[in-house]
């Protein structure tokens, strides 16, 4: 399992931006919000699965290099209402 987050300085995009992006590739890259002492810190996570072979592990990095540069690229933050539907992953 891997938890990451994205760096300070990023303000275009979220998590929850990433990990949207990547669902629509058909990735399942959550996003989520610690508890109450840390909520300040939301994160992705990915657990990588029995079978998981590196060709997938390379697809998936290339794609989320993709998406992430793409949410770089723009000239500043996603319209809140854009941001409004997405939420923490829920099961």
């Amino acid at each position: 399992m891997f938890a990451f987050t994205l760096k300070d300085e990023i303000t275009n995009y979220t998590v929850f931006d990433v990990s949207d992006h990547l669902r629509q590739r058909g990735w399942l890259v959550p996003a989520y919000t610690f508890p109450e002492n840390r909520q300040d810190l939301s994160v992705l996570r990915i657990v990588v699965r029995a079978g998981m072979t590196l060709d997938m592990a390379d697809t998936l990095l290339d794609q989320m290099r993709e998406e992430t540069d793409a949410l770089q690229s723009l000239d500043g933050p996603l319209p809140r209402e854009k941001r409004g539907g997405l939420k923490a992953f829920a099961h």
